[in-house]
């Protein structure tokens, strides 16, 4: 199970666009709490051999020839010394390769894992993965959920909703209807509160004339 869990953690990474049942996201997968924390060392030291590989990898691509496989060239470099000399430096990679296709059971994982995975986190020593809970839990048996994701990874998709600044039109409407309504208030009680006055003028021009 575990296996299968961080296969498809690291297949979202493929190329999708023609598949039927593409990742919404890149490098995330949701899941129960406690099965995102066990599968999480799993992923992270599938990428720490990965990436410690690359190196030597490296090293192998001096000796290494660009000529068509089964061409007179190839065959040439092929019983050349510089072969020889590719095989001795490649070898690291090549028992890295396995020892991951022994942990994970998916070689298109494994080849996802050292093409695009293992490059992006080559100057990083750990923490390859993150653990994010959900607050609504699983229908049908109420299960804590948590999304499993690699470092880096953003969601296009959400549209976070962000303040108005006093700079954008909104903020400026929103200011002159409030100034609006409070200038009507203020009038209300300017004639409110000059009636009473008006009677009470009245009342006193009455005793003056009597």
């Amino acid at each position: 199970m575990l296996r299968n869990l961080a296969s498809s953690l690291i297949l979202t990474e493929r190329d999708a666009e023609l598949d039927d049942n593409a990742p919404k996201v890149k490098g995330r997968v949701t899941t129960t709490l406690h099965k995102a924390k066990e599968v999480r060392p799993l992923v992270e030291r599938c990428i720490t051999i990965a990436r410690r590989s690359l190196k030597h990898q490296e090293n192998a691509e001096q000796f290494a020839t660009n000529a068509e496989r089964g061409s007179a060239e190839w065959k040439q470099w092929r019983s050349s010394d510089e072969w020889q000399k590719w095989c001795h430096a490649i070898s690291p990679t090549v028992a890295a390769r396995r020892r991951c296709v022994q942990l994970l059971g998916d070689k298109q994982a494994v080849q996802l894992l050292f093409d695009e995975i293992a490059p992006r986190f080559a100057d990083r020593d750990g923490g390859y993965t993150r653990i994010l809970r959900v607050a609504q839990p699983r229908l049908g048996d109420a299960g804590i959920q948590a999304i499993i994701e690699f470092v880096g990874v953003r969601d296009r998709e959400t549209v976070r909703s962000e303040k108005p600044s006093f700079g954008d039109d909104t903020a400026a409407d929103a200011e002159d209807q409030n100034d609006e309504v409070a200038a009507e208030s203020e009038e209300e009680v300017t004639d409110e509160s000059s009636e009473p006055e008006t009677a009470a003028d009245d009342a006193s021009e009455e005793k003056s004339q009597d």
